[in-house]
């Protein structure tokens, strides 16, 4: 007879695992909303005020519109996870495990290369050359600053804790992060290769697979378009 406390394997909870990291372009968001209402706008006017074929055409531009904005603003996303890292594109989902990543690069563009030779852009974390700019030029001041005299100070603007110098006297010198947002990211995904590259979970297979559910409507729509066009 066994007591309660001494319960066999099997029966222990599981081990409840971290939930992936979802990282996305926040500019990308607003712009496919915003795209997406102008092209609702404009489609829906021609479709209930159009004349003749204009509806048909209206129709048939937005099958193959609507799929691309969302397939190139919203639907880009990549998942971090202690296992793999998930990389979901415009048409394609790639699902890398770490033990089959090699490294994950910076420069005009974001990529994960494979240990197969394979290359995969990250379109969710796009580079941006502009704040790399912005974020050189923070930290070529705070190393001035600092070389003149001023004592680091830490502050948190509410999304972490931000590293700057305090000028002599008390004032204190308003800098933002020394690297720019994607390479920070790009960063974080580097520390989970370091990680868990080796883990036993974090072994297997590369997989790709195809958006069919975007490609198919756009080709629809895109067919569509060709035949209202050559047949007008």
């Amino acid at each position: 007879m066994t007591t309660p406390d001494h319960q066999s394997p099997a029966s222990q909870p599981p081990v409840p695992t971290a939930k992936d990291r979802i990282y996305r372009s926040p500019m990308a968001l607003v712009g496919g909303v915003l795209l997406l209402v102008v092209v609702g706008w404009l489609g829906f006017d021609a479709l209930f005020q159009g004349h003749g074929r204009t509806p048909w055409l209206a129709l048939a531009a937005m099958i193959l519109i609507v799929p691309l904005v969302i397939a190139f603003t919203l639907r880009p996303a990549v998942f971090a996870g202690e296992a793999r890292l998930r990389v979901r594109n415009p048409f394609r989902v790639i699902s890398l495990p770490w033990g089959q990543v090699a490294s994950l690069r910076s420069g005009f563009s974001n990529e994960v290369v494979a240990k197969s030779g394979g290359k995969y852009q990250l379109w969710a974390i796009p580079v941006s050359l502009r704040a790399r700019k912005k974020a050189e030029m923070r930290k070529s001041r705070a190393a001035a600053e600092a070389a003149r005299g001023g004592e680091p100070t830490r502050r948190n603007f509410g999304f972490g804790t931000v590293g700057g110098f305090g000028a002599p006297g008390g004032a204190g010198l308003k800098s933002g992060p020394t690297r720019a947002d994607t390479d920070q990211v790009m960063d974080e995904l580097r520390e989970l290769l370091d990680r868990h590259g080796e883990a036993e979970p974090a072994q297997g297979e590369v997989a790709v697979r195809w958006a069919y559910e975007v490609i198919a409507p756009a080709l629809a729509g895109a067919v569509l378009l060709l035949i209202l066009l050559v047949t007008g």
